[in-house]
């Protein structure tokens, strides 16, 4: 049974959008932090935690209402990597937790906390969450996600973020995971063009699997091209319209697996007026994703502040 009503969905009862922030990774790189390694933005969690703080501190500025937390590439399989044991691993992973919550009661603010999990590929870091090849079993990825799920169902937040799923295998799992939590979920899909999730399979056809969801409250498009977000809400209104429809979409820009650089570029304005067409298409919720930073969210929470005003 879910919790009493968190904040995730107060926020979405309300008759105006919900926002997100944007890319933690993009504000800790513009904060200067070293993120070029296998755990990406997780690794500040050991390395500077304070700058995770201040990188919500950005996004709240900016006026977002919903914190994801700095744990999308963390796994006890990524952690182990990096020589630690599995309850350190628990306990970077329920640290970052602590600063989104740290730097809501810093900010005197009343936003929702998401706990971020990504995708097995995210784990791999080789771009596989944009492809869904994993070349694993099923089995495989319920034990990645299974005690990660459990741990931050059990961490008070007051939603859990599946990002970033490739594919319709991965979602049948979580589908199944997510059955019986207590805390409401949302999930986003990478897609490869404005009607099929990266691995190929229709975005309506992976998302008619939490239709009627207990637990799933929001289902969604992130990591994706921004261009194909209006085509994909409305493929997701009519796919699941007992779910709200997210969309936090990249800048559009193209990232180099190879040497870790990002091509291309996007103004704020670009973004602002872009979600009002991504809310026009049936988006409750909005945001950024891979190189949208607190700029992006600002430009967006104006747009949405002169059209939803009281």
């Amino acid at each position: 049974m879910l919790q009493p009503k968190s904040k995730f969905i107060q926020l979405l009862e309300r008759n105006q959008p919900l926002l997100l922030d944007g890319g933690l990774a993009t504000q800790l790189e513009a904060q200067g932090c070293d993120i070029g390694n296998e755990l990406w933005s997780a690794s500040v969690l050991q390395t500077n935690p304070e700058a995770i703080v201040a990188a919500h501190h950005a996004y709240l500025a900016a006026g977002a209402e919903c914190l994801a937390t700095a744990s999308y590439q963390a796994s006890h399989e990524g952690f182990a990597k990096q020589g630690l044991s599995h309850d350190e691993a628990d306990a970077l992973m329920l640290l970052s937790v602590a600063l989104a919550k740290r730097a809501r009661k810093e900010a005197a603010s009343d936003v929702a906390i998401a706990a971020s999990l990504g995708p097995y590929g995210a784990m791999l870091h080789d771009g596989s969450e944009y492809s869904g090849d994993y070349g694993v079993s099923a089995e495989v990825l319920r034990d990645f996600h299974s005690t990660r799920l459990q741990l931050f169902d059990d961490a008070d937040v007051d939603v859990l973020a599946l990002e970033t799923i490739p594919s319709l295998q991965e979602a049948e799992v979580l589908a199944d995971l997510l059955r019986d939590r207590k805390t409401p979920s949302w999930i986003g899909f990478s897609c490869r063009d404005e009607k099929h999730i990266s691995d190929g399979t229709p975005l309506a056809t992976v998302a008619k699997r939490f239709e009627g969801h207990p637990s799933v409250v929001a289902v969604g498009i992130n990591c994706t091209p921004p261009q194909y977000a209006s085509a994909l809400v409305r493929e997701l209104r009519a796919a699941v319209p007992d779910k709200f429809a997210m969309a936090y979409p990249n800048s559009g820009e193209t990232y180099n697996v190879s040497d870790n650089k990002w091509l291309g570029t996007v103004t704020p304005g670009d973004c602002a007026a872009a979600a009002g067409e991504w809310i026009e298409a049936g988006a409750k919720v909005v945001g950024g994703c891979c190189r949208m930073g607190p700029e992006h969210i600002s430009a967006m929470a104006s747009l949405i502040s002169e059209s939803y005003r009281e």
